[in-house]
């Protein structure tokens, strides 16, 4: 009888360990069941500001071309008033000094 008993404990054992197999397979192939039946993600609330167009940026590009020419000019009026108040003020003195020394 003992004999009996070791064959049915034994085989109790295999199928504990044959159950938590099984149990663990069922635990996997319910895990990849809720993967794959996930929520579609949902979208932001918040309002999004359209990007610009083409034709906006070719209208900012141009914007910045005629602000860089018109600085451009601007500096090279302003290195020929220079140029001429030097000019100027040289004459000036020269005559200023003239007339102090009475020629």
């Amino acid at each position: 009888m003992s004999d009996a008993l070791d064959k049915a404990e034994a085989a109790a054992r295999e199928a504990a360990v044959n159950t938590a197999a099984v149990q663990i397979a069922l635990a996997a192939v319910e895990l990849a069941k809720a993967a794959q039946q996930q929520p579609a993600p949902q979208a932001c609330q918040h309002q999004h500001q359209p990007g610009r167009s083409a034709g906006e940026w070719l209208a900012i590009g141009g914007a910045v071309c005629v602000g860089s020419i018109g600085l451009a000019f601007a500096s090279i009026a302003l290195a020929i008033a220079a140029c001429c108040a030097t000019g100027c003020l040289l004459i000036l003195r020269h005559l200023w000094n003239d007339l102090r020394k009475g020629r």
